[in-house]
């Protein structure tokens, strides 16, 4: 692989940035990342980012990447995607399972419900409100 451009390595951390919010025991959608990072269209590369995490932090000097908890993010109906390793799948829904996070097997798919384990909170929920008083 080679070298990313400066604007694939910003999108990446933006991405892992956002995956590191996601608080313990909840799950959000590659959309919802897209949309957290103002690139709305990208969620299939928000996606690959994470698939390619491994390859992607190693460009980054920042420690909490290392234990960056990428299995919080589900697809936007609640399913774990598929991958190439069919044991990642299941790792994934353990991961989340040992969270408090219930995943139900159906036909070979693992479902979480997202009104009950959903984190989507906007961006702008994440810059604390200025205290203003009427004096």
């Amino acid at each position: 692989m080679r070298q990313p451009t400066g604007e694939q390595l910003v999108f990446h951390h933006s991405v892992f940035t956002e995956t590191c919010k996601i608080p313990y025991g909840r799950v959000t959608s590659y959309g919802q990342i897209a949309r957290r990072i103002y690139r709305p269209q990208n969620a299939r590369q928000v996606g690959m980012s994470l698939k390619n995490l491994t390859t992607y932090t190693r460009f980054f000097d920042d420690p909490e990447f290392q234990n960056l908890p990428w299995w919080r993010v589900v697809n936007s109906q609640g399913v774990i995607s598929k991958r190439e390793r069919a044991e990642a799948v299941t790792e994934q829904a353990t991961l989340l399972r040992r969270e408090g996070v219930m995943v139900s097997e159906r036909g070979g798919e693992y479902f979480i419900d997202l009104n009950e384990f959903g984190w989507f909170e906007d961006a702008s929920d994440d810059s604390e409100s200025s205290d203003e008083s009427d004096d």
